[in-house]
Order: C-alpha cells, then sequence, then structure tokens
C-alpha cells in the first residue's frame, strides 16, 4: 500500500489545486474486478442501446462544456479557447460512434465455400488506457468510447497532472446513463500500474505517452500476450516546396506549433524549407512568432498559456540550449521568463540539423525547428530522417503531386496537404516506427479491441 498522493497543480499560479491519495492495491484491484462484472452485462447490450448511451454522454459533455473546460484550463494551463473545442470534440466522437458503431460491429454474413458464414465483432473484456494530461478530455474519450460501444470494459490511469478531470469524466458516464462501474477510473503509482496489466481480467492495454513509456507497457503486455495499441508522440515535419503558397506556409506553421501551448503529439515541429523559400518563410515566422505573447489562460485574448508543468518547462529549455550548444541559432524566445507560472516563450531555432535535440527528437512546447533542404527532394528525404512518424504536411500549389508524395513517400501515419488538423472523429489517427502502432478514430479505430469471430455453419 502507498501512502503517496497524486496532486494537480495550477500552471499558471503554481498553486495546488487539490490532493488525491493513492489507491491502495486492493482497491485498485476492486476497480479492475467492478469493471469486469459490469462488462459482463453491458456486453449483452444491443449495439443501438450502447449507441444510445453515447449520444447521451455527448449531450451530457456539451452541457457540462464551461465546467469541464474551466477544469481542464485549471489543471494544465490550457487556453480556454481549446479547452472548450476539446469538448466538442469529443462530444463530436460520441455523436460518430453512436452514429456509425452499429453498422461497423454489425455482424456480417460471408458466403465460404458454399457455406454460410458470419463474421462477428464481440468484445474482450477490460481495457486498460493509461493517458497523458495534454488533453484531459481528448485522450481519455478517445479510446474509451469506442471500447465502450464495442462493449467492452474500461479502465482509465491519467496523468496525475489532470486526475480531477479524469473523475470528472467518470462521473459525468454515469449521470449519462453509463453502468456504474463499467468505466473506472485508477488512482494509482507507475508501479502499481504494471499489477494491472498482468491482472487476467485485463484484456488490452492502450497508451499514449513517450516512446520510452510505450516501450515498456508494450513489453509488459506482451509477456503475457495482451493487445496493445500505443500512440508515442512524435517529431512532425511540414516540408514547404518550391511551389509553396508561402502566406499560407507560414500563417498555418505558426498556427500548427503553438496550438495546446505545443503540447500535442501533432504539432507541426519540424519545417523543412527550400532553398527558394527558407529565407523568405523565416522571416515571416519569426515576425509573427515575436509578437505572441504569454498570458493567462483563462482570458480569450491570450495566444499562449504556459506549460503544464516546472519540469516540462525546464526540459524543453535544456532542449533549446543544447540545440544551440550544438550549432542552432536562436531567433525568437529561448529564454525561460522571470514569472509566476511555468511559461516559455515562442521559440524559433534556425540553422537545424542532425545530432541536435530540435532536429532528433521530440519539442515538446512552443519551439519551432526551421531546416533548410536544396529542393523538394532533399525536404523529403529530410522528413523521413526520424525515428518518429505520427503526422505530417505538404505545402504545395501542385496538389494531386503533393497526394501522391504523402503516398508513396511519406513516412507516416497521417499527412496533411495545405492545412493543419489535430484529429477528425471520421479518420483513423496513429503513426509508425516509435510514434507507435494501432489506429483511433473512424472505422478501424472501432474495432481495434474486438474478437473478431469466424462462425460457419455446414
Amino acid at each position: 500500500m502507498s501512502n503517496a498522493e497524486a496532486r494537480t497543480i495550477n500552471p499558471l499560479t503554481e498553486e495546488v489545486i487539490a490532493t488525491y491519495p493513492y489507491m491502495s492495491d486492493d482497491e485498485a484491484m476492486a476497480t479492475v474486478q467492478a469493471s469486469h462484472e459490469a462488462f459482463l452485462q453491458w456486453r449483452l447490450r444491443s449495439l443501438e442501446e450502447r449507441a444510445a448511451v453515447m449520444t447521451a454522454i455527448a449531450q451530457a459533455l456539451r452541457d457540462a462544456k464551461e465546467e469541464f473546460a474551466q477544469l481542464m484550463t485549471r489543471e494544465v494551463g490550457k487556453l480556454i479557447g481549446d479547452s472548450r473545442s476539446e469538448v466538442d470534440l469529443v462530444a463530436a466522437i460520441c455523436d460518430y460512434t453512436a452514429k456509425h458503431g452499429p453498422t461497423v460491429l454489425a455482424d456480417e454474413e460471408r458466403a465460404a465455400e458454399g457455406a454460410t458464414a458470419y463474421i462477428t465483432h464481440a468484445p474482450i473484456g477490460v481495457i486498460y488506457g493509461i493517458q497523458p494530461w495534454n488533453f484531459p478530455a481528448y485522450q481519455a474519450v478517445r479510446y474509451s468510447i469506442a471500447s465502450l460501444m464495442a462493449g467492452n470494459g474500461v479502465l482509465l490511469k491519467h496523468a496525475e497532472s489532470c486526475t480531477g478531470s479524469g473523475l470528472f469524466l467518470r462521473d459525468l458516464y454515469e449521470r449519462a446513463g453509463l453502468p456504474k462501474g463499467l468505466f473506472g477510473v485508477l488512482v494509482i503509482s507507475h508501479e502499481q500500474s504494471d499489477k494491472i496489466i498482468e491482472n487476467d481480467l485485463v484484456r488490452g492495454v492502450t497508451l499514449t505517452g513517450s516512446d520510452r513509456a510505450g516501450r515498456a507497457v508494450a513489453a509488459k503486455a506482451g509477456e503475457l500476450v495482451k493487445k496493445t495499441v500505443l500512440e508515442l508522440g512524435s517529431n512532425d515535419a511540414y516540408l514547404v516546396l518550391d511551389d509553396a503558397d508561402l502566406d499560407l506556409a507560414i500563417r498555418t506553421c505558426v498556427a500548427g506549433r503553438i496550438y495546446n501551448n505545443g503540447q500535442t503529439c501533432v504539432n507541426a515541429k519540424r519545417f523543412i524549407v527550400t532553398e527558394k523559400n527558407h529565407d523568405a518563410f523565416v522571416e515571416g515566422y519569426v515576425e509573427k512568432f515575436r509578437a505572441i505573447e504569454m498570458g493567462d489562460p483563462t482570458d480569450d485574448a491570450t495566444k499562449l498559456g504556459p506549460l503544464v508543468s516546472k519540469a516540462q518547462r525546464d526540459q524543453l529549455h535544456s532542449q533549446v540550449e543544447e540545440s544551440i550548444a550544438k550549432g542552432a541559432r536562436v531567433l525568437a524566445g529561448g529564454e525561460v521568463p522571470d514569472r509566476t507560472g511555468w511559461f516559455y516563450p515562442a521559440t524559433v531555432l534556425v540553422d537545424v540539423a542532425p545530432g541536435q535535440p530540435a532536429y532528433d527528437d521530440e519539442l515538446f512546447g512552443p519551439a519551432a525547428s526551421i531546416i533548410r533542404a536544396n529542393d523538394d527532394e532533399d525536404a523529403m528525404r529530410i522528413a523521413n530522417d526520424s525515428r518518429y512518424g505520427l503526422g505530417g504536411g505538404i505545402f504545395s500549389r501542385n496538389v494531386e503531386r503533393a497526394r501522391a508524395l504523402a503516398a508513396k513517400h511519406f513516412d507516416t501515419g497521417m499527412i496533411f496537404i495545405n492545412t493543419f488538423d489535430v484529429a477528425s472523429p471520421d479518420l483513423p489517427f496513429g503513426g509508425v516506427k516509435t510514434s507507435g502502432y494501432g489506429r483511433e478514430h473512424g472505422p478501424e479505430g472501432l474495432k481495434e479491441f474486438v474478437n473478431v469471430k469466424s462462425i460457419k455453419i455446414g
């Protein structure tokens, strides 16, 4: 049993919001058991009945939009507008799931060697989700709603920083009609988490986090032959090709870098600009970044709020300083401000090259890496010169050529052409290489944690 507790701290004021004692091992296992017992009944509910609960959850989210948004902003420092948009997104995910889930997960009749056969998508049991703090609602909803629609039970170990948001979501689900205990929140330590994975009632594990955390969780689940879905961050490259609309590229790449205070796995992070456009892009980009002022995230006018924690801010600053020491130049930002709150300014690095954290690693905050490429072909090569492969983008007036590059050459899971986006309920979300495997959203996400059964009638 642990005497430790989880604490939520306001990144703006650096003051403790609330403390939550960690569960004992017995309490954690009782939460697993409760989810399993609720699952035994939930799995027998029709797809249409489950969909009706998803619709009710969507409405409950919209009804609680302002309360939930304010809580997320207090806990993790998100801009209040981004928090409100996040609630809109998760409600849309519930709507999509309710509308399409019954069709996607329905039995399929199939002819098999002259016999009649059926493919059925059966739930497998309790799914354990380990989720990060940067999207307190979205990270928890995107895997849980798909699994609940499929008939599974769900457990959530949310990041300590947003413990309150995880508990808020559990209570909201139950108010909307989800059976009590089916969605269980675990307030536990990392050490206790391995015991949850080991529990025989847990049949699948999904994690969003660092590649280091993903390796550890996948190894533990792999020992036990349990299905995993991993989304492990990235260093997304946005290519500005010779024929790009430069004004559009600059405007979009600025917005794509500072969205969610720069703390998003699919933020635009590396900007690979051809020789033809490099200097003009840098000039325009730096001008816009220098104009971004830090401020109170609860103020609708603020463009950049604090990072989630002192540790997160200090790590980002260390990566920036190491990149500069290894040859990068800073053209905006790059210094920790002397003020209360875990702020970091909008920062631009140029002369970014291999061996620097700004080139090789993920900068999880408002620091942009601009890399010069010789030409379009060189830009594509540099984009793929990464251990990550989650998202990315291409700016080009020749959309068909950009689409061909995306389809045949860009080694990532998601590519945006002449735009920036984060996620859509109807499009699969996920990556390759050390960005992980498996997909969330769309029909693909609905089927990640089901038992695809073949039933053949002689």
